[in-house]
């Protein structure tokens, strides 16, 4: 059982980025092969040139680039969702708040 293990961890594994619009794009990537390396090859089939602009999601929390496959546990044919990353924060003035009929004062 040992040995099955082994070789399931040394293979190969297909992943799936997903955005929101579910438009997908798959890869097939050795399960020590580093998630950096995965988000590179996204972004330039997406055209993404600033990677800070997205972020990438596996079982809800956010991926870490140094970490791999293997490293989450993850399975033939799982999914990785992409979000666009949110910036900003400002705090809502009667302005901005007004469009919306709340009338909410920070």
């Amino acid at each position: 059982m040992a040995e099955e293990e082994k070789k399931e961890v040394v293979g190969h594994i297909n992943l799936v980025v997903k955005n929101a619009d579910g438009a997908e794009v798959q890869f097939k990537v050795k399960y020590s092969t580093k998630f950096q390396k995965i988000i590179d090859a996204y972004c330039v089939k997406k055209g993404i040139e600033d990677q800070a602009l997205v972020k990438f999601v596996f079982d809800g929390a956010r991926l870490d680039k140094n970490l791999t496959p293997k490293d989450m546990d993850m399975e033939d044919g799982d999914s990785i969702d992409v979000f666009a990353e949110q910036l900003g924060g400002a705090a809502a003035t009667a302005a901005t708040t007004s469009h919306w009929g709340l009338g909410f004062r920070v």
